[in-house]
């Protein structure tokens, strides 16, 4: 079986999903890079894009995993960011978002993860929902896990804490009814993905 690569420039991505693979029994290589990423508000295209750019630079599988960030009532343009998070720099001055969020009355908001896996051949991709709020403040602890500033401001659903100010613990088991897509690439892979590889591999034995 071929080496698994997670590409991403952010550490605190592989960090916080490392050991998710490691306890389904996958290992997952590192690879540092920031790839380019399509000028469009569409986390589906730029996840797949991006992966095609990953497997070029390593021409082994690989996957990446994009976050779009989005609030029903963002001023002027609801659902805004989107996938514009972190080009219009709205996850790195969250200061200046709760500015712009502070006469807002309706604060939900969500995540929408994308992981896109690509083996050369075919793309795949899976996906995981966040719901919350958004709260009036910075609220939090710097972490290692933290995939995003936004951590400081987002409270999950049914949650009381900013999942900055959760321990690795509370947010594991949030009571949010989130869905998550590295789960989802873990279940398939062991199941799907690795089985047809094997049975392939059999059959060209035999």
């Amino acid at each position: 079986m071929e080496n698994l690569t997670y590409i991403t420039g952010n550490y605190g991505k592989y960090v916080s999903v490392k050991e998710k693979f490691e306890n389904a029994g996958i290992t997952i290589d590192y690879f540092k890079c920031d790839l380019e990423e399509p000028d469009i508000n569409d986390i589906e295209f730029i996840s797949k894009e991006k992966a095609r750019q990953a497997f070029e630079i390593l021409g082994t599988p690989v996957f990446v995993a994009d976050s779009g960030f989005y609030i029903e009532d963002y001023p002027n343009s609801p659902g805004y960011p989107g996938a514009f998070v972190k080009r219009r720099g709205i996850s790195s001055n969250i200061a200046q978002l709760l500015e712009t969020m502070e006469q807002i009355e309706n604060r939900n908001c969500y995540f929408l993860d994308c992981l896109t896996f690509f083996d050369g051949k075919d793309y795949f991709q899976f996906f995981g929902v966040s719901k919350g709020t958004l709260s009036h403040e910075i609220r939090g602890e710097q972490n290692k896990r933290a995939k995003s500033n936004l951590w400081f401001v987002f409270i999950p659903m049914n949650c009381s804490k900013t999942l900055a100010e959760m321990s690795d613990g509370e947010r594991n088991n949030r009571p949010d009814n989130r869905t998550s897509a590295t789960d989802e690439f873990i279940e398939w892979y062991i199941n799907n993905y690795k089985k047809s590889k094997r049975l392939v591999k059999d059959m060209n034995t035999n």
